[in-house]
């Protein structure tokens, strides 16, 4: 039982580390750019777990200083839920005072907003 202990502990650790690494990755977005959520994984050398990214960005509160709104799924649109409780919408207009414009199927141009990071081992040296 104390074995099973230590190891829900140890990965909650590491689940809080990981969310840590993906707000501070967040924050990195300028104004007017978006990513995805496989990007923030992928960057954070986790690939294939953009779910996770998601869980993390859904726990953080909409008056925060981390741009949780920024961050978009694969196909450049709000991954909406009824759980969310409206702030689908304010991602949305949050976006678009960032001037970022979306078509008629509430998608963005992946191409034009999707944010470059300059390199990727200058976030790591933050402690990304």
């Amino acid at each position: 039982m104390a074995n099973h202990r230590a190891t829900t502990k140890e990965k909650t650790k590491t689940q809080a580390l990981f969310y840590e690494q993906i707000y501070a990755l967040v924050r990195e977005i300028p104004r007017g750019k978006v990513a995805t959520y496989g990007q923030i994984a992928s960057l954070l050398g986790r690939e294939g777990h953009a779910r996770q990214v998601g869980y993390a960005l859904y726990r953080v509160d909409t008056h925060t200083d981390i741009p949780w709104h920024r961050v978009l799924n694969a196909k450049g649109m709000i991954s909406e839920s009824p759980q969310r409780q409206g702030s689908d919408d304010l991602q949305r207009l949050l976006l678009e005072q960032e001037q970022v414009i979306f078509n008629h199927k509430g998608q963005i141009n992946l191409h034009q907003y999707r944010w470059h990071p300059p390199l990727v081992e200058g976030l790591m040296a933050k402690g990304v």
